[in-house]
């Protein structure tokens, strides 16, 4: 039976963390590896290094800001971008493509900025247009995996100071409401399937001195997938080394792993 690895990680700008990403390849492995943040258009994509590693490149970007990518040792099939519901500016934040037989979809979801704000309002407006995405696209009986940076950190355990912390625009009763629709829709959150302990982040802030020494962290990057495909599951870790690296991303990568 196949085995499949996939990798979830904010790059933060796959330009500046190319040699970043080329080593964690290398290291992890991955089949495929969904980033976000990418902040490059795609005909600036660093493609030719990624491809020269043994990865296929699907991009879907805009100029400095979002921008999501899957790299893939498989060519990805029936590749989309975006909601596919109003016309809109693109913000590139949705990749859906089907690679092995599997729906991926990768993730950036706006992180809102301040509550009360527009930001916030299109943040909650966007994770109501996917839920509208997924009902009209996909069913929960199909094999798929919903990953990346979704900017909610679902429960206390995924906050370094719940209490403090709630009613930040990661961190509410909506993205909670939310996680939780997800999760009565058909998805199983893979990494608490292995770790229900908490202290386990995938994002450290930049502006704390010593966040990972600290445990000043949070969980908002998440890989989902459908029962069918949860029940096959058989792994899922965070890899700090990426984060401690030189010149790191704010964010550290995500992994599960299936067997098939």
């Amino acid at each position: 039976m196949p085995k499949i690895k996939l990798a979830t990680f904010n790059v933060n700008s796959i330009r500046t963390r190319l040699d970043l990403v080329l080593a964690f390849l290398k290291s992890a492995s991955p089949d495929i590896l969904c980033i976000q943040e990418t902040k490059v258009e795609d005909d600036k994509f660093p493609r030719e290094e990624l491809e020269k590693a043994g990865y296929s490149v699907t991009a879907h970007g805009q100029k400095a800001y979002n921008g999501v990518a899957i790299i893939s040792k498989s060519v990805p099939k029936k590749i989309s971008t975006g909601l596919r519901d109003l016309d809109e500016p693109s913000q590139a934040r949705l990749l859906h493509a089907n690679i092995d037989n599997l729906d991926i979809l990768n993730c950036y979801v706006p992180q809102g900025r301040e509550r009360d704000t527009i930001y916030f309002d299109y943040k909650l407006e966007w994770l109501k247009r996917f839920k509208q995405y997924l009902s009209h696209n996909l069913s929960p009986q199909k094999k798929i995996i919903v990953c990346g940076d979704l900017n909610i950190a679902p429960t206390p355990i995924d906050v370094y100071d719940p209490k403090r912390l709630f009613g930040h625009v990661c961190y509410n009763e909506f993205t909670t409401q939310f996680f939780n629709e997800l999760l009565l829709w058909g998805f199983v959150d893979i990494f608490r399937k292995y770790h229900p302990e908490p202290g386990q982040y995938t994002y450290y802030d930049f502006r704390m001195k010593t966040p990972i020494k600290g445990g000043n962290g949070w969980r908002v990057d998440h890989i989902l997938a459908t029962k069918p495909l949860a029940s096959k599951s058989t792994d899922s870790h965070i890899d700090l080394k990426p984060r401690l690296a030189k010149r790191p991303s704010d964010h550290a990568p995500l992994l599960a792993e299936f067997d098939l």
